[in-house]
């Protein structure tokens, strides 16, 4: 799998069977959905969005690490545009002739995904109000963060 990022639906057989293969003993995969909450929020719908060139990049380095570090394949999608709640707005499948590689891989790939790639999240809340999340700053899981540049946004 080549592409890293979609603006479109995730289709998690079509990532599973892209990793696939008769050497496969185990499969695990991950998705992250959008929820109605944060921070004791509500959370009415989010937008995803990043410096594409970079992101892919980094999702690249990502997966290639992980089949480096484990006997593993491994496939990554991050969703980037607007989501709805219960959306997937990202997947990892990760396959190897072991449950325990499989499970490895695929939390490495979705922790460093959430570390190292630059996409961000604009959250619109119930309230009216917007927020930035950072994913890479890990200064508080969760926490919004609040970049200089977004400070003049409406509603932060």
């Amino acid at each position: 799998m080549v592409i890293h990022l979609t603006r479109t639906d995730i289709d998690q057989n079509a990532l599973v069977a892209v990793v696939l293969g008769p050497d496969c003993g185990g499969v695990v995969t991950f998705l992250g959905l959008v929820r109605n909450h944060q921070d004791g929020k509500g959370v009415l719908r989010l937008e995803y969005s990043a410096y594409e060139p970079m992101a892919q990049a980094e999702c690249a380095r990502i997966v290639a690490e992980a089949e480096t570090r484990w006997p593993a394949r491994v496939a990554l999608l991050h969703r980037l545009g607007e989501l709805a709640i219960g959306d997937v707005a990202v997947a990892v499948a990760a396959a190897s002739a072991h449950r325990v590689q499989a499970f490895e891989a695929c939390r490495y790939v979705i922790e460093e995904t959430k570390r190292r790639v630059p996409i961000w999240k604009k959250e619109f809340y119930a309230d009216g109000t917007v927020g930035w999340v950072d994913p890479t700053d890990r200064r508080q899981e969760g926490s919004v963060a609040r970049h200089p540049a977004w400070a003049s946004e409406p509603g932060t």
